[in-house]
């Protein structure tokens, strides 16, 4: 079969001849793929720099973590899968798969999943995100973050705020259901500033951060308490797009009342890890149809993985490799 192939580690993955995957478990289906989106996820196992894949040893590897496609019964289905997606065939563990909707484009069935366990598990699970929360999405420009504001708004959400660097994008957020963005492009002082005025007026109950870094440094500063009570605050970190570490004061952790904790692969409990297949990305594949989530994609045939693999996608939107 044909399939992207990373035969070197940190080289582009090639359009290349591939064994065709057996089932050899009762627990196993075969999938006739049609399309796989690459992320960040993607791009780091092929590496071999995601710490998922730390202690493996590299050999030939099929790239990406999911897709969609047929089952042998015509079955319309999302899947996921750490042996390698983006090939004519995959086999898949049966309990990991989703059904797809007649109405949901192939395209979008494959760009959305990805985004909804870098937001909804973190909201749903980590945050026990309530109607009426306030929620704060720190670097929510990224194609994560933006799906984060539109679940938050699913959720029940009163008032959501967001930051980031991309002025446009940030600006279109506000069409997506932000009610306040920030830029982080402001000054420490100003941004500090504006972030402690909107949390005295309206109290942030949840913060999702895509980016870490100083201006996760910046917010805790902003939320430092004066010793009388404060308001509880969940800081959930997804990603460390701005750095992996930050100087945390005892000081804040003593006189505010925030909890920290991430959310990604390895933080889910295997109870969560079935809902999140059972419920979660069947609710959102629904909350798209109805228009209520939406996601733009970048197209590319398989044959031109390598030239698409480094090539710069327009912000907002998800490569998916059609197949």
């Amino acid at each position: 079969m044909k399939a992207a192939v990373v035969f070197e580690k940190g080289n582009a993955p090639q359009y290349a001849d591939f064994q065709e995957p057996e089932v050899t478990q009762e627990n196993e289906i075969l999938v006739s793929v049609k399309a796989a989106s690459i992320k960040n996820l993607d791009k780091a196992r092929a590496s071999g720099n995601h710490y998922s894949t730390e202690n493996e040893i590299h050999q030939p590897t099929i790239v990406g973590s999911d897709g969609v496609g047929f089952l042998e019964d015509g079955t319309k289905v999302y899947f996921f899968s750490k042996k390698g997606t983006v090939a004519e065939k995959a086999v898949v563990d049966k309990n990991k798969i989703v059904r797809i909707p007649e109405q949901l484009d192939f395209s979008t069935a494959a760009a959305l999943p990805n985004a909804v366990m870098g937001s909804a598990m973190a909201l749903k699970f980590k945050a026990r995100v309530q109607p009426g929360n306030v929620v704060l999405v720190n670097g929510a420009t990224g194609i994560t973050g933006r799906i984060a504001v539109q679940i938050a708004k699913v959720y029940g959400a009163k008032k959501i705020i967001v930051t980031g660097r991309n002025e446009e994008s940030l600006q279109s957020l506000l069409e997506l259901g932000a009610d306040e963005a920030v830029s982080l492009h402001l000054n420490d002082q100003d941004f500090q500033s504006k972030i402690k005025g909107i949390h005295n007026e309206t109290p942030i109950d949840i913060i999702v951060d895509y980016i870490w870094g100083h201006s996760v440094e910046m917010i805790l500063s902003a939320f430092k308490g004066d010793g009388t009570f404060s308001h509880k605050t969940k800081l959930i970190t997804i990603g460390g797009m701005s750095g992996d570490t930050i100087q945390l004061s005892s000081q804040i952790l003593r006189a505010t009342d925030i909890q920290i904790s991430g959310s990604g692969l390895g933080s889910w409990t295997k109870e969560e890890s079935a809902l999140l297949f059972s419920e979660i990305i069947p609710e959102m594949f629904q909350a798209a149809i109805d228009g209520k989530l939406k996601i733009e994609t970048e197209d590319v045939d398989i044959k031109n993985i390598e030239s698409a693999w480094n090539a710069e996608i327009q912000t907002g939107k998800r490569l998916v490799i059609r197949i």
